[in-house]
């Protein structure tokens, strides 16, 4: 019997090791994984100029009310930084900003008043691939039938 009782703190002690080894690793996971996403962020998404390759809101196709429209995110911080629109060589500002983990991006471009169609970009969006050269976007937190897909020039 204390032989038994014996083997059994080895492995109690061998499943505390590993125990405490994953949850220390997760934090270290964590880290990587937000540094890998900010590095494609930086180096795909900011500070390049995207052109609005399909906008659909419900069955209606928005897409050619942006030709010829550019559109840059310019970086702050990791996490916001201002945006512009350029329409027919009017410059128009905002801001944009986005969470931790890179899968929402909040767009607002309203300095001076901005074109009508721009009132569809203001929004937050969820990023549904981030292969670039496209963006693919959907509203963020609905299931509202828009669609917003962004190219990079």
């Amino acid at each position: 019997m204390p032989a038994k009782v014996f083997r059994s703190r080895y492995f109690i002690a061998f499943l505390f090791a590993i125990l405490l080894l994953a949850t220390s690793c997760k934090k270290t996971q964590d880290k990587i994984t937000q540094d890998i996403l900010q590095q494609y962020f930086d180096e795909n998404i900011l500070n390049r100029d995207f052109r609005v390759k399909l906008a659909t809101d419900t069955a209606h196709d928005l897409t050619t009310q942006y030709d010829g429209e550019v559109f840059r995110l310019l970086k702050n911080t990791n996490y916001d930084g201002a945006m512009t629109g350029i329409k027919n060589g009017v410059t128009y500002t905002g801001t944009w900003s986005c969470n931790e983990d890179f899968s929402k991006l909040i767009i607002n471009i309203n300095q001076p008043a901005p074109p009508t169609e721009f009132n569809f970009l203001n929004r937050a969006w969820r990023f549904t691939k981030k292969a670039v050269p496209v963006m693919e976007l959907a509203p963020w937190g609905t299931t509202d039938p828009k669609v917003l897909h962004m190219e990079r020039l």
